[in-house]
This record gives C-alpha cells, structure tokens and sequence, in this order.
C-alpha cells in the first residue's frame, strides 16, 4: 500500500513539474540578426500553371535565448507567384514565429506561375521583420508558357500533319511523342523541348525531323528538370528514335541529359554545329544508318559518345569526340566504337557492311586508354580513314584497327597527344583548346575548305586547329 501511495504521488509530482517547466518557457523579441541556410533560392525553370518542386531554406536562431519572430511574410503579399510554409502553414505572411534558442527552423518555397509571355524572371523575397531589423532571402526562377504533348490510353500523342513548333512556347513531353510516317516536325532557332522522365520522340519511316537553330538561338533538347544540378546527370529522359527511312537535320543544337541521344535506325542525319553530351549509353547510336556530321561537339556519354553497328556510312569532320565523366567513371566510355554486328530486339545478330567511316580534322580523345575501338566481323567490309586527326590510343583495341599498322587508312593522325582542352568537366564544358594546344596547325586545308567556319561562325581557312573549334 505505501509503495502504491509512493508511485501515486511521484506521477503527481512529475506531472507537476513538467507543467511547471512548460509554463516557464517564454519567447523574447529577437535581440540579434537571424541566419539563413542561404540567402536565395533559384528554383528549377517552371512553366505555366505548373507548380514547381519544393525548396527549402533553414533559419538559424544563434542566441541563447527562445525568440518570437514578429513577421515573416512574402513581400509582394497576395500578389506574389510564390507560396511559402512556415511551421507547417501555407500562406503569404505569418507573426509571432516562435524559435527555440541555437535551434532552426525551415521554410520551404514552391511556385506554381501564370506565363505573360514566352519567358520571364519571377522574384520575390521572404522577408524577416524584427527588432534587429530588416532581413530576407530572395526567391528567383524563370517561368515559361509551354505547349504540353501528353501520351495517354485514350491519346497516342502523334502528329499526324506537317508541324513547325515556334520558341514562343517551351514544348514539354509527357511519355512518347511520335512523328507520323511521311510527316515533317520543323523545330525553329531558339525553341525548347522538353522531356519528361520516361519520356521520348520516335521518328517514323518516312518521317523528317528538321531542327533549324542558329548560332544566336540554338534549338535546346534536354529533360524537364532545369535546375543546374540535372545539368549534369543522364537519364532525365530517353531518346528521339529514327525509324528506318527516316530522315534528320540539325543545326545549331544542344541535345543532353537522356539514355541515348540520337538513337538512329536504317536513317539518315546530317548534323552540323551542334552539342551532343551526357548520356548513359551513346550520345549517336547508330544502326546500318549514315551520318553526316560537322563542328560536332561531344563529351561524357557512358557506353561511347558514338556507336556505330551493323556498318553503314560515317563521315565526322572538325568534330570533337571527347568522353570525360564524373559521374559515369565506371562505364566504358569511348569516344568512337563501331562493329559490322548488332543484336536486333529478338537476341539475333545481324551483319552489315561498314562502307566508310572517315575521320577528318577531328579529335577522338578522353581519360581511357582507348578512345577508339573498332570490331571487324571477318568477311564483311569494314573500310575507315583517319585523316589529319588527334586520337588517344594505347593499344590494339579489337579485330580491324591497329593505328601504326594501317598506313593506307591512318594519314598524317597523330596519337596520344594530349590536345589540352580549356576545360572538359562537363558543368563547365569548354572543348575549346589551349593556345599551346598540339591540335593547333594540324589541320589539312584542303578538308578546312569544306567546312570553313568552325561551330562560332569563326574562319579556319588557314593555320587550321583540329576538332569543331578553329
């Protein structure tokens, strides 16, 4: 009975106690300046009446005593294109925000924006109102009016008549958009398109995907996630699929951030001073199909920047083929591979001729000890020229190409000199070479005068530098 009596009291006691301790908290007026996890948000490009993903900002109480911030509030109230939550309430303006001494606090920061024109900058502040005064941390993003293309069961998401898409709107992709047969996409200068996660654009027989940029307004395709983090990360979305018969021009294009990029077909695709980067398997990957590419820029794709299978015909002039990664070190990441064989959808390996593949003017080159691997299948043609060109190679990399002992297929090349890029980390991409270069001066005129501006309009008619930039 006592022990019964003993535990009775020591609850009351404790209950007491707990009370007492809550009922002595109390929150001052803040005598010191808050701190912030960081002093803006730059939230991902959005587009119109989409809400945007959710951002976070701590605030810091340094003092040693539990504080009641006054008034935190948007500064252009109701108005504003952002919403924050404070302490789990969504709204514009909040008061008497209480904070724990040395503890913090988040806000976080979505905005969900009605388009006014093709592009906009929407800012804001989340302002911090209190005795030490005045603080606040800006809200900054991008808003763009954007035509939508949704596949779902009831809608195949086809385009079934000659389209041309202005850059008045940002194009976004839900799932798959296809390119009737016998129809023609046309992108123009300056558009954007943008793919969802999963998402892609096949290209069907018969069909013509014409991306018309300029060097002033380049044609951007890329994922729909804009913050500068997935700038630099593959698979944000698939490829554009070119059926058999197709046909491809680009010009003037940057193509990066998906599985594969051009993912060709028994087509055709004339390229010109365009960027292909950051894929997790090829930046081209080609099957029995033929390419044409000027002032062609690549770099950081996993399995290589070019795959070349079943043959075909290949021609890359001023192109730089680099492949360096951070983020794909353990992939095989050539710049160049290319195979009479491919394994079609079924398991079953066919064969095909590799008619030419010529490399003019051109750096191959990466962190590998091989750039290049060629796999010739015995009896089928496998006919390559390496002219004038900077490639990295260690050794003998498959059945059809040893570079010292082809005299007939390798012409004043040169190997495992290191062309010494600006920078060639892909958040910085600069191919360009350094002035000390030994790609400088190497180049043949003669091909020069095919293509003679390099991939920034500059001339390279003389003392002509290797790859895509004079």
């Amino acid at each position: 009975m006592k022990f019964k009596l003993l535990l009775f009291c020591s609850f009351w006691m404790l209950v007491f106690a707990v009370s007492c301790n809550k009922d002595e908290i109390s929150f001052d007026a803040p005598s010191q300046e808050l701190s912030f996890s960081r002093d803006t948000v730059f939230c991902d490009t959005v587009y119109h009446q989409v809400r945007s993903e959710t951002y976070a900002v701590k605030v810091y109480n340094n003092e040693d005593k539990d504080i009641m911030i006054p008034k935190i509030n948007l500064e252009k109230g109701s108005a504003s294109l952002y919403k924050i939550n404070v302490d789990g309430k969504t709204g514009h303006e909040f008061t008497n925000v209480p904070l724990r001494a040395k503890d913090s606090l988040y806000i976080f920061v979505e905005i969900a924006p009605q388009a006014t024109g093709p592009e906009a900058i929407a800012e804001d502040r989340v302002i911090f109102t209190s005795p030490a005064g005045k603080q606040h941390v800006t809200l900054f993003s991008v808003v763009q009016d954007a035509e939508f293309f949704i596949q779902t069961p009831s809608n195949p998401n086809i385009l079934t008549n000659n389209t041309t898409w202005s850059n008045n709107k940002a194009k976004i992709i839900y799932g798959n958009l296809t390119v009737d047969q016998s129809v023609t996409l046309n992108i123009q200068a300056g558009t954007k398109v943008y793919f969802h996660k999963n998402s892609g654009m096949k290209v069907a027989a018969g069909a013509t995907l014409n991306m018309n940029g300029t060097q002033a307004d380049q044609i951007i395709v890329r994922g729909d996630r804009n913050d500068t983090y997935y700038d630099t990360i593959p698979k944000n979305w698939n490829s554009i699929k070119m059926e058999a018969g197709s046909l491809l021009n680009m010009n003037h294009t940057r193509l990066f951030g998906g599985t594969r990029g051009l993912d060709l077909k028994q087509s055709t695709a004339t390229i010109k001073n365009s960027f292909i980067h950051t894929f997790q398997e090829y930046g081209i990957y080609a099957v029995a199909s033929t390419v044409t590419a000027n002032n062609l820029v690549m770099n950081n794709c996993g399995e290589s920047a070019i795959g070349i299978f079943k043959g075909g015909n290949h021609s890359y002039t001023h192109a730089t083929i680099a492949n360096y990664s951070g983020t794909m070190g353990s992939l095989n990441r050539m710049g160049i591979f290319a195979t009479n064989e491919w394994k079609n959808d079924s398991g079953q390996t066919e064969q095909g001729a590799l008619q030419n593949l010529s490399i003019l003017n051109s750096i191959v080159y990466s962190d590998r000890d091989n750039s290049i691997s060629f796999e010739q299948t015995p009896g089928q043609q496998f006919q390559f020229l390496i002219q004038n060109s900077s490639i990295k190679y260690a050794g003998a990399s498959g059945a059809g190409f040893t570079f010292d002992n082809n005299p007939m297929n390798v012409i004043q090349s040169y190997k495992n000199e290191d062309p010494k890029f600006t920078n060639y980390f892909i958040a910085q991409m600069n191919l360009r070479v350094k002035a000390d270069s030994p790609a400088r001066n190497k180049g043949a005129v003669s091909i020069a005068a095919t293509v003679p501006t390099d991939i920034v309009g500059v001339t390279r008619t003389s003392n002509v530098t290797l790859g895509a930039y004079q």
